[in-house]
């Protein structure tokens, strides 16, 4: 399987996508990068795709062995749209298809959960990544990042639930491994950091490796729900609050050791990814 054909990297510009698109072609694997804006990115040819424009599927599968998948941002029901470019993708020659999805979605769960289930269905070759909660929403553009920056706080409604926050760039090896191993994974790896933390305590160690003092203040299910609604749909801002709900009453309190299966080393932790990301600003 490696070394042959081209990888559609679709959300190539997104956390996940780029770190792949890096490590893809730093592997010299030959890669398109597809975004809606056909941003180009290194070692990779780039292509302009947007899942609802279905004129544009068909340049993003030329050639294309294998598809990393990242489902459209924010969209309810992404199987409406994903699950056609999929039979298209079969029918162009796509062996084999890697979706990233979320520890919080189980196979046929709402949203993405629908297209996980028609997954096998559709590619003898297949894996769906589910990571946990990402470190970089701390690090990067992530309206928790933009809140650590701009007032040293960090709103949820999580409570003093846990969660086993994974590095992107752990989730990016997981990704390459799965697309590019001569034997694809067949299955739903569950991907986390090697330890579950509070949102307390990333805003300890925020604090520690910035100098700069960071607290997390706790918002009620309904104040988080009202307060996302002012900025997103409604059915999605209700969907993000139950997630916070769900963490609450401890559904994310789990690490596993699928990162070390998948790529051969332990996964990062949040103190080496905040000083990574974080000690230079």
């Amino acid at each position: 399987m490696t070394g042959t054909g081209t990888t559609l990297v679709i959300g190539a510009t997104g956390t996940t996508g780029s770190r792949t698109v890096a490590r893809l072609a730093a592997a010299r694997h030959r890669v398109r990068a597809a975004s809606r804006r056909a941003t180009r990115l290194p070692g990779a040819e780039a292509v302009r795709f947007d899942w609802y424009d279905p004129a544009t599927h068909g340049a993003a599968l030329a050639a294309a062995a294998r598809v990393y998948l990242v489902p459209p941002v924010g969209d309810p029901d992404p199987a409406a749209v994903m699950l056609p470019f999929l039979q298209r993708a079969r029918a162009a020659g796509v062996q084999r298809a890697v979706l990233l999805s979320s520890s919080a979605i189980p196979e046929g769960g709402p949203g993405v959960g629908a297209v996980h289930q028609a997954l096998p269905g559709l590619f003898g070759q297949w894996a769906v990544l589910r990571p946990s909660w990402f470190m970089q929403n701390f690090t990067g553009a992530h309206a928790h990042a933009q809140s650590i920056r701009e007032d040293g706080v960090i709103l949820t409604a999580t409570g003093t639930g846990r969660v086993g926050f994974v590095d992107a760039e752990d989730i990016a090896a997981a990704a390459v491994r799965a697309l590019t191993d001569d034997r694809a994974p067949n299955t739903d790896p569950v991907l986390t950091g090697p330890e579950a933390l509070g949102y307390d305590d990333i805003a300890a160690v925020v604090t520690e490796v910035t100098g700069r003092p960071v607290v997390h203040r706790q918002l009620t299910y309904e104040q988080l729900r009202d307060r996302l609604a002012a900025q997103l749909p409604p059915e999605f801002a209700t969907l993000l609050a139950g997630m916070d709900r769900a963490i609450a009453q401890g559904a994310e309190n789990r690490t596993t050791d699928a990162v070390q299966r998948l790529t051969g080393r332990p996964p990062h932790s949040f103190r080496a990814v905040a000083e990574r990301e974080l000690n230079h600003r």
